[in-house]
């Protein structure tokens, strides 16, 4: 069996590298070496990434073992567990910390918040004429505004954060030593800032979470402060890269620009499309292992060995969605994998659909002829991917 250079290159645009579907047709098991700690597999078919995601035969926690030296795609293994890297009943633990501040109900509410941010951007936007770039005039603004009074993380400093997250979620983009400082630069700003909340409760989530170790002991303080990196970069970067990647394809399409210019009510539809067919990862960050051996499309994997899935390849599997590589936003409603599966299927989600909503639709009725206004440059070599710039003009 060959194996393969890991991860495979991002095209230009935000399709899906040939390589994986000529995988998911050939060879939806594959054997793949990684830029650190060696060899693994990569599944790429609907079946066997929803085994490896839901299945309690997989966990994530020997990512977490310096002496193992797992396979990945970042250059450290974590010091420091993070919900991403836990198993139950770990992971259930920290989960329910949080768990009322992201349902459907807390979104609504927060619903109206978020339209706020996105009129007083797109006040700024207007008032200040075109061109404009919309990565930094609404798509990262306000997702970034709305996690971070979310966790309680002041106004000034959100330009810094956002700096060190780049850095922090790259693959090649930086140097090694770029992205360990970007990361242990977040983890010393959100210590500093739990021991603010320390002095000074707020409503927020940050507040929440020192409660939970000062008070409750449900969790350490390592744990705290991995927590909040985690919410603050995984609240921004995917939102606000989506919400660029979203507008973008619409713009680049005519044809679907004008069915959701028809008709409205069809945009929480078509962005549930555009969450399957969009490839916003550029890989994902470390796998799962099988604690027992497991066959996955006729291939065993042997108990201990490490497994890569990307649930947006599998999103473009011919056995489940029809024309898969068809933007159709009248597809029946089959479940994707854009927000993960199994017990870590992304908590945010509700949030992030919302803003999506929220600030595709208030963009589209306040800009009839908002076009593209030059070339888009996709960032690559990062694990998040999304336009570097967005120029429109009006």
């Amino acid at each position: 069996m060959e194996i393969r250079s890991y991860p495979f290159p991002d095209p230009d645009d935000l399709g899906v590298n040939e390589t994986y579907l000529r995988l998911q047709r050939e060879e939806p098991v594959s054997r793949v070496r990684l830029p650190y700690g060696g060899e693994a597999w990569i599944a790429t078919r609907y079946a066997d990434v929803k085994t490896v995601m839901g299945d309690p035969r997989f966990v994530r926690a020997p990512v977490m073992d310096p002496d193992r030296d797992p396979p990945r795609t970042m250059p450290e293994v974590p010091g420091i567990s993070t919900i991403l890297s836990m198993d139950p009943p770990e992971h259930t633990r920290l989960r329910r910390i949080l768990a009322k501040a992201f349902t459907a109900r807390r979104t609504a509410q927060l619903r109206d918040r978020a339209q706020e941010i996105v009129n007083d951007l797109l006040d700024r936007m207007e008032d200040q004429g075109p061109p404009a770039d919309l990565m930094d005039a609404l798509a990262m603004p306000v997702a970034i505004t709305l996690i971070s009074e979310m966790l309680g993380v002041p106004n000034l400093d959100r330009a810094q954060f956002r700096a060190w997250s780049d850095a922090a979620v790259a693959i090649t983009a930086f140097t090694v030593p770029e992205i360990e400082a970007a990361a242990a630069s977040l983890r010393a700003y959100i210590r500093d800032l739990v021991e603010e909340k320390r002095k000074h409760p707020a409503d927020d989530m940050l507040t929440v979470l020192v409660t939970a170790h000062d008070d409750e002991d449900r969790l350490s303080e390592e744990e705290l402060v991995s927590f909040g990196v985690t919410l603050l970069i995984a609240g921004h970067e995917t939102t606000g890269s989506e919400i660029g990647n979203f507008v973008y394809t619409l713009l680049a399409r005519p044809d679907k620009l004008a069915e959701v210019r028809a008709d409205p009510s069809l945009l929480p539809t078509a962005i549930e499309e555009l969450l399957r067919h969009t490839k916003l990862s550029g890989a994902p960050a470390f796998p799962r292992f099988a604690t027992v051996d497991v066959e996955l499309s006729g291939v065993r994997i042997a108990a201990g060995e490490a497994v890569f899935v990307d649930g947006l390849v599998a999103n473009r599997d011919p056995e489940v969605f029809e024309n898969p590589d068809e933007l159709n936003f009248h597809r029946p409603s089959i479940p994707h994998f854009a927000f993960g599966h199994g017990v870590h299927h992304c908590i945010g989600a509700p949030l992030a659909r919302m803003e999506l909503q929220v600030a595709i639709a208030t963009l589209l009725k306040r800009f009839p002829n908002l076009r593209l206004a030059g070339d888009v440059a996709i960032k690559k070599g990062r694990l998040v991917r999304g336009p570097q710039t967005l120029p429109v003009r009006w």
